[in-house]
């Protein structure tokens, strides 16, 4: 692919040698954006574990202190009285068989999706469509939940998934290029902090054995996570 000058120039700055501290890799991957659209921010961390053992298949959630620069949609399956609570907490949809119906037909216009534990019984009926897509409600990421108001307000805040992949990788988009560096920054060191905080016990040797961020078009940034606070 044929490069721009400033592009050229601006990878000219970057040593993919070096692992940088968090605020100057910030500061760069600012500096190597070059798209002409606001270009996601995201943070990938690979992790010494083995996501066939159940005690290392990590599946978190953390909050962003300044959330994901998105709007999340967020649909709630549920009935009768919590209908009114997720209406009240924000949700973009809420209801039942109406919407058990429109999944089985192909609709999938939400980021995410809260059901209550007696709506699971019908909702786990379309795991082929849900799963596939990440829409599956989990009671380790708080989306099967009696708390459904709590739940989407998080949500909307932009807590997020954190989930290892089957290579023992865990990527998060952290925010957009268009915010400021502070931001990004806290946005990245609470992703990592809670990361560090979920180390399996049953891990052995190295837990974090590498840590970059990038912008969607951008190339990857390593990080010296050890100089985090």
């Amino acid at each position: 692919m044929k490069q721009s000058k400033n592009r050229k120039a601006g990878l000219e700055k970057l040593d993919r040698t070096k692992d940088y501290g968090l605020d100057e890799a910030v500061k760069l991957v600012k500096d190597l954006s070059f798209a002409k659209f606001d270009e996601s921010v995201e943070v990938s961390v690979n992790l010494g574990v083995d996501p066939r053992q159940a005690d290392q298949n990590i599946r978190i959630t953390t909050g962003l202190p300044y959330g994901t620069g998105k709007t999340v949609k967020v649909l709630v399956i549920t009935s009768g009285p919590k209908e009114q609570e997720a209406k009240d907490a924000g949700a973009d949809y809420v209801g039942y068989s109406e919407y058990l119906d429109k999944i089985k037909a192909g609709w999938a216009d939400v980021d995410k999706i809260v059901a209550t534990p007696d709506a699971m019984s019908d909702l786990g009926k379309l795991g082929k469509i849900l799963g596939p897509k990440g829409l599956m409600p989990n009671p380790k990421s708080g989306t099967v939940t009696m708390e459904v108001g709590k739940a989407v307000k998080e949500l909307k805040a932009g807590k997020i998934e954190l989930r290892v992949d089957k290579t023992g990788i865990i990527h998060a988009a952290c925010g957009k290029i268009s915010f400021d560096e502070k931001s990004l920054y806290e946005n990245i060191e609470a992703v990592i902090n809670t990361i560090k905080k979920a180390k399996p016990a049953s891990v052995k040797g190295k837990y974090m054995k590498k840590v970059t961020i990038s912008s969607t078009m951008g190339p990857g940034i390593k990080i010296d996570f050890a100089a985090l606070r």
